[in-house]
């Protein structure tokens, strides 16, 4: 249905211009599962690097969509990751400038485990994105590793948190399930 494309890589601040289509970016904690999710929105195993060890997306990357002609955008992980702290501020300031000076910004996709209660991290992003007046679309990851009971109370917790209109997406890289939903959810967010 959409193909995506890894159009662009950037590791400083001065390397994030140059692209001129509207962006929806890809937020998360490290090893939440947003390269599974970018290679099943792709439909391709190894259009993301995919690892067990977090941090492994140390870049801001950019994935041309087609045939809609949008960038979806992977930032790094957040949270735990092994590297340096002067490497993690780094990854901060990039994914700082990223997100405040970006008109082309339509949305964030907010990343969320679903096994997890919510976690600090994830509710500072949350908040920081809404300061930023940005829309934003939180995904439940990692359905397949969970209870349906368990899944139902997280997204009411979350829903409750975030005071949600819309569901959150609930999102198996391992199944599919929630694909549609999440590509539909963005699509809006773009032509909007």
């Amino acid at each position: 249905m959409y193909k995506l494309i890894l159009e662009k890589t950037a590791y400083t601040p001065s390397q994030l211009s140059g692209l001129d289509l509207p962006q929806i970016a890809l937020a998360g904690r490290s090893n939440v599962g947003k390269s599974s999710l970018i290679n099943t929105l792709g439909g391709r195993k190894n259009l993301a690097k995919t690892s067990s060890t977090p941090g492994k997306t140390r870049s801001v990357n950019f994935y041309l969509v087609e045939p809609v002609k949008f960038h979806l955008v992977d930032l790094p992980g957040y949270g735990y990751a092994r590297c340096s702290m002067a490497e993690r501020e780094k990854w901060g300031l990039l994914i700082q400038k990223f997100l405040e000076d970006n008109s082309l910004l339509k949305a964030v996709v907010l990343l969320l485990d679903s096994r997890l209660e919510p976690q600090v991290l994830d509710l500072d992003l949350a908040q920081y994105v809404r300061t930023l007046n940005l829309d934003l679309i939180p995904v439940l990851t990692k359905a397949d590793k969970c209870k349906q009971k368990k899944i139902e109370h997280i997204r009411k917790t979350w829903t409750q948190i975030l005071g949600l209109t819309d569901p959150l997406v609930v999102f198996s890289s391992k199944t599919g399930l929630g694909k549609d939903q999440l590509w539909e959810r963005i699509i809006q967010k773009v032509a909007g």
